[in-house]
């Protein structure tokens, strides 16, 4: 067995015992999505070869407002992770990506990996979405409760909704 099918065997395995789903993309790319809290899934590539295991994974889009602010955090925060760091696509759109060794690569390191892309795509989710969204978040929150509609997914940011 090649290390890349070694590596995809790991990844496939892991999937199948966490009960994620998954899909194979036609470039060979394993899709995986994990369920989070803050975030509802996130959405992982997974791209193999005898050499290195890639992964990218989608953060947020673009932030509508203070951009810098939330790009300097992000870079404050590569300072901390390890193996993984936040990048930019041409559009702005934040991704967490990292390269690992394809040799070695087992379903230890790829659940070591999952977690660390659940950690820093999950749990800073609504700090992220805060920081570069806050003023339609508070459109959102007033077109809600103008038009009757739930606000419960909006809990989380009760701070931005206006005055009653």
């Amino acid at each position: 067995m090649s290390t890349a099918e070694a590596a995809l065997l790991a990844i496939r395995t892991w999937c199948r015992d966490a009960g994620v789903e998954t899909e194979q993309n036609p470039d060979g790319a394993v899709v995986v999505v994990l369920p989070g809290e803050q975030k509802l899934r996130t959405t992982v590539s997974l791209s193999v070869t005898d050499e290195v295991v890639t992964v990218n994974a989608f953060v947020i889009r673009h932030p509508d407002e203070h951009a810098a602010e939330v790009h300097r955090w992000l870079l404050e925060r590569n300072r901390k992770i390890f193996g993984l760091a936040y990048a930019l696509d041409h559009y702005g759109d934040v991704f967490l990506v990292g390269t690992l060794p394809a040799a070695g690569f087992d379903t230890d390191t790829m659940d070591r990996l999952m977690g660390a892309v659940l950690l820093h795509c999950d749990q800073v989710f609504n700090q992220l979405l805060e920081m570069g969204f806050a003023s339609a978040i508070t459109a959102e929150w007033e077109w809600r409760l103008k038009a009757g509609e739930s606000t419960e997914n909006l809990a989380p940011f009760r701070h931005l909704a206006p005055p009653e």
